[in-house]
């Protein structure tokens, strides 16, 4: 005797739209971030440094967020990994400005990471647009 799961009652247009905004909030926010935090927050150098082209791979999948393609929110978590560890390495191994700024890196990523989760969850249940 196996138990069945109820099924998942569909999603609403409402709280994909929310996913969908708020990945594209926190994708966009992270890129503002790591681009002023090397040139303006706490750059290696003054003036800043080339180490503000860490953002350019952040650059692939901000189109295909846009347009809401779940492929895109299927993959784009994975590499948005990456600037979550760097932002609680940095978080905890700097201090002052740099710190706080790994620790909004760190929190950036997070939120992404969920909001595209649940956007790909999401996303297939609901009826298209006529």
């Amino acid at each position: 005797m196996s138990a069945r799961r109820a099924p998942r009652p569909p999603a609403s247009a409402r709280s994909v739209a929310l996913w969908h905004w708020l990945a594209i909030a926190a994708l966009i926010a992270l890129i503002a971030l790591g681009l002023a935090w090397e040139l303006v927050i706490a750059p290696l150098r003054p003036g800043g440094s080339l180490l503000a082209l860490k953002v350019l791979p952040l650059l692939l999948p901000l189109f295909g967020i846009l347009r809401g393609r779940r492929y895109t929110y299927q993959w784009a978590p994975m590499l948005v990994l990456a600037y979550f560890v760097e932002g609680v390495m940095r978080g905890y191994g700097d201090s002052g400005a740099a710190s706080l700024a790994g620790w909004s890196q760190a929190v950036l990523a997070g939120t992404f990471v969920f909001a595209a989760a649940f956007y790909a969850r999401d996303a297939h249940r609901v009826a298209p647009k006529p």
